[in-house]
């Protein structure tokens, strides 16, 4: 699917000196997947439970404020401590409250290849735009283990399809052959490159087909990484700064490289104090600051020890 955008003023509200930029652009061939998508958080009440209704609340804040898509049940979402009832659920209500404003990226990686494949037929089923899909975490499978499970998910559920590699995370991490070997298949279509590496990402985008879409998942990163041929973010910043996140991709993709810059600059703070501690846990920390959500995270991850609070002032 081709969104042609027009003539599209972006609203650029910066936080240093309130100065408001309006930038007119034209993106004749800017497809659905790509931009900045939000690495959305799990509201959740302080005992742990779902909150529903603030989620509601934030699909809204990044509707409003530009962000070009949503990733639901991903890292952020802590994933990790979420049921599969929960995990299904979340995405259904996150597919119906959108209501197509936006694009659903729904996670749905596992150690288990059953379970992701499972995760991902149930995000299909319930209407996800895409999946994404992190390396099987903790058993380390060799390089023909993650081809294999990748090739068992895409060969079983026609869903676009987006690799995610994070070995800081998952001590599993895709080598730039097996991707490039995964690209050939029908339903893989892109990756999210968490691992900071430029030059491994600049080296697999010359061999790789160019409709391959390139996610950084790594903000501190991601500005440079769109100059060198990035189609977009799935990003922890953009929670709190949706705006000049999606700014930052769609100056990139039209050359506008320095103001791409210049906007980053303001918000380089942001990207290195969102992960003082694991994430989520400091962007919890901040939008429950901003009202926009309550205290609750699961353990076992803790509230933001308050040695970290002063830090994050100036952004509430």
């Amino acid at each position: 699917m081709i969104i042609t955008f027009e003539y599209i003023k972006i609203y650029l509200d910066h936080t240093l000196n309130q100065v408001k930029y309006y930038v007119i652009c034209i993106f004749p061939f800017y497809d659905m997947l790509k931009g900045s998508f939000v690495a959305i958080v799990t509201p959740m009440f302080e005992e742990g439970t779902i909150d529903y209704e603030s989620l509601r609340k934030l699909i809204d804040f990044h509707c409003e404020n530009n962000s070009d898509g949503i990733v639901i049940v991903g890292t952020s979402g802590e994933s990790p401590t979420i049921t599969f009832e929960e995990h299904t659920n979340l995405i259904k209500e996150t597919i119906e409250y959108v209501a197509k404003r936006l694009p659903v990226i729904a996670g749905t990686g596992a150690n288990s290849t059953e379970e992701a494949v499972f995760l991902t037929k149930s995000a299909n089923e319930l209407g996800a735009d895409a999946a994404l899909i992190v390396a099987p975490y903790y058993n380390k499978p060799p390089q023909e283990g993650l081809y294999q499970h990748f090739k068992k998910i895409n060969d079983e559920v026609d869903i676009p399809q987006i690799l995610y590699n994070v070995p800081s995370r998952t001590c599993s991490d895709l080598h730039n052959e097996t991707v490039l070997e995964l690209s050939k298949l029908k339903n893989i279509v892109g990756i999210k490159d968490a691992t900071g590496d430029l030059a491994r990402i600049r080296a697999l985008i010359k061999v790789i087909p160019e409709d391959f879409l390139f996610f950084s998942g790594d903000d501190a990163t991601a500005c440079k990484f769109l100059e060198l041929g990035g189609h977009g973010v799935i990003s922890v910043t953009a929670n709190i700064k949706p705006r000049e996140m999606s700014s930052i991709c769609h100056l990139n993709a039209i050359g506008q490289f320095k103001e791409a810059a210049d906007i980053n600059e303001e918000i380089k703070e942001l990207h290195e104090i969102l992960f003082v501690e694991s994430n989520p846990i400091p962007v919890k920390y901040l939008l429950n600051k901003m009202g926009l959500i309550n205290s609750g995270i699961r353990l076992p991850l803790i509230p933001l020890n308050s040695s970290h609070h002063k830090l994050f002032e100036k952004y509430v």
